[in-house]
This record gives structure tokens, sequence and C-alpha cells, in this order.
């Protein structure tokens, strides 16, 4: 029986199958008036389509949990009460599809205030609806953004709390998983790794300092989610630097920790936080960074990065790198990926009843 479409149950919820799809962001949502920040027609459709193709578990892109945390203007938020009954409308349909809803709860630190990427992603000013972007120290990530705002210890705790109150938000808006994220050079990411933090108080310097803040969101989230909703955590393995970054290492130790403080699985990508390095982009080129995590630790693992190919998902689960695949760029290619996957593979995938001559 294929691996690929077996349930897997963490908590109390179970998902049909081990096909998920990766939090991608869409730059779409409005950028001003009541609707800022909430999920539109557009978000549906695209949510939808993955949820009727198939797609046990959808994680809805990098939702900010307030309006400086956003990546652009277009972002998605969960900050208001109107973007919570805009996302009830997208849970509802993926539940009745028997997929599983999930959040990716997000803060963009010092690469916050920029345009849409097919505009040129650049950073926005106050004229363009820009604002000054907040960051564990003052440095920019690269030569075209701008230098950012140190948080101070008391911005620190806000952002804490912004955390928690979006995920009262999403449990309100129907979502069954909420995933921190801790990676691609954002905030939560900018505080783990010494290339980005040079801060010398608490939340600075030595492994423990930097990983406070990153814990302290963990712990506050937690505290307000279902104890029997899973909590996910998306992390950068590698920052892949030479040194003075954030490694495999500090991953791995780091994993360990986040099991203790509650969270249940761990997102395992890489990179973001460091412009200009080289990464080895292949097919599967981040799988062995969650293989690690799941050989040396008991935490539950995801893997994500150019994985295509239904031999090569159900491969990386038969050999026990991971318990599931996050398919990003390759489902919005085939939003059915999984249900021609189930095909190839002898599997069982929900097929919707107006879809039935399809199979």
């Amino acid at each position: 029986m294929s691996a690929l479409f077996q349930p897997f149950t963490l908590r109390d919820v179970t998902f049909p199958n081990r096909v998920w799809m990766a939090p991608m962001c869409q730059y779409s949502a409005a950028a001003e008036g009541p609707d800022t920040g909430a999920p539109n027609d557009w978000h549906f459709a695209h949510y939808a389509a993955r949820a009727a193709g198939g797609t046990g578990l959808v994680v809805v892109e990098a939702t900010a949990v307030s309006p400086e945390g956003r990546i652009s203007p277009y972002d998605l938020g969960i900050w208001n009460d109107t973007q919570v009954a805009a996302f009830r409308r997208i849970t509802r349909f993926l539940v009745s599809q028997g997929t599983v809803p999930g959040i990716q709860l997000a803060h963009s630190g010092r690469k916050a205030s920029t345009d849409r990427p097919w505009t040129g992603g650049a950073p926005l000013g106050p004229q363009e609806r820009g604002w000054q972007p907040l960051a564990p120290s003052a440095v920019a990530f690269d030569e075209r953004h701008p230098v950012p705002t140190e948080l101070t210890v008391d911005q620190i705790q806000q952002v804490v709390g912004q955390f928690a109150d979006a995920a009262r938000r999403a449990l309100a808006a129907g979502f069954e998983v909420a995933e921190i994220h801790g990676a691609h050079g954002y905030l939560i990411n900018e505080f783990l790794s010494p290339h980005s933090n040079h801060r010398t108080d608490a939340y600075g310097g030595s492994y423990e300092n930097r990983t406070r803040f990153a814990l302290e969101v963990v712990d506050a989230v937690r505290a307000v989610w279902p104890e029997g909703k899973p909590l996910f955590f998306r992390i950068s393995a590698t920052d892949w630097l030479e040194e003075g970054g954030w490694g495999a290492d500090d991953t791995v130790r780091f994993a360990a920790e986040l099991r203790a403080h509650g969270i249940d699985l761990l997102d395992v990508s890489t990179g973001g936080n460091a412009p200009g390095v080289t990464i080895p982009v292949r097919p599967g080129y981040q799988v062995p960074f969650a293989a690690r995590v799941k050989s040396e630790t008991s935490l539950p693992v995801a893997a994500v990065g150019l994985i295509t190919e239904a031999e090569q998902a159900e491969k990386i689960l038969a050999n026990g790198e991971a318990d599931a695949v996050l398919l990003g760029r390759e489902l919005l290619r085939n939003p059915s990926w999984a249900r021609h996957a189930a095909r190839q593979l002898g599997g069982d995938v929900h097929v919707p009843e107006q879809y039935h001559r399809s199979v």
C-alpha cells in the first residue's frame, strides 16, 4: 500500500494522506480599505482547487499577525475580525472536501514593505503604501532594503502577543492546524541566526538568547491553541553560509526543544536569510535536512523542495526521511497532483462527485 496515501494523525487531527500544500504567498489581497488583508475570490478559488484535487492538508500562505508584519501591502492578514469572517468561507469548503485546513502565522521582519514579485519586489516607501520594517537588529537584508528599526524588549513582547491573538482568530476562522513561520529570513528566523541578530541583550548573542523569541512565540500560541489541534513550525534548516549563520546542527538541537514546547511537526525548508548565497538547488535538495531531524529527534517532519514526481514523494516516505511531503510550485502547475499520484501508486484519494467521470 502506498505510504503517500496512508492517513497520518497528530493529536486529534487525522490527515487523509501525506500530500500537503506548502504555504505560497499570492500577493492578491486588498492593500487598503475595509477588506485590507482579507482573502477574496482569488484565494477561495486557489485553495478550493487544491482541496478538490485531493490534497490532504492545505496550508494557507504566510498570513501576517499585524499590518507591519506583511511582506507586501497585498498580503493576507489575520489581525481583525473582517479577515476572520472571510477565511471561514475557505475553511468550510476545504473541510467539505475532506482536506485539513491549515494557516501559516507570520511576521516578515526586515523583509517587510516590498512590492509584488511580478512588479520587481522592490522596497516600498510610505508614499507607495509602504512602512518602516522591524527587526531584531538595525541591519538591512541587502543593499536594496532599508535599515530596519531594532525592536525594543517591549515591542518584542507586543509581537509575541500578536502571534497569540492571530492564533485565536485562526481558530475562530475554522483552521485545524496552525504553523508558525520561523523560516526564509523573516522575523523569527532573523532572531535565530547570528547573521541577522546582533543584539547584546537577552534576545541576542548566545544560542539560548537567539532562540528565546521563537520559543516565547511558540509558548504563547500553544497556550491559546487547543490541546487537540496540531501546531507546526517552519524552519530554515540552514542559512547556506559557511560561517556566521544558522546551520543544520542548530536545527536538530532546536527541533528537540520545539518538541518540548508543544510543536507537533517541523516543516523543514532552507535559506532566505542571507542574500547572494549558493544553494545547490536540485530535486529533493532540502530532504536530507528533514531526514536528519527525523532520525535524530522524536519530532515528526515534513519535507519540501522540488518534490515533483509521485515516485519521488513515495520514496521519501518509504525510506523514512519524512512523515509527509509539502508541494509548492508543482501544485500551482497541477491542482489535482494528489489524484494523479494516487492513480500511479494505487492509492485512494477523495474525488468530488462532480469529477468522478475523470477517474
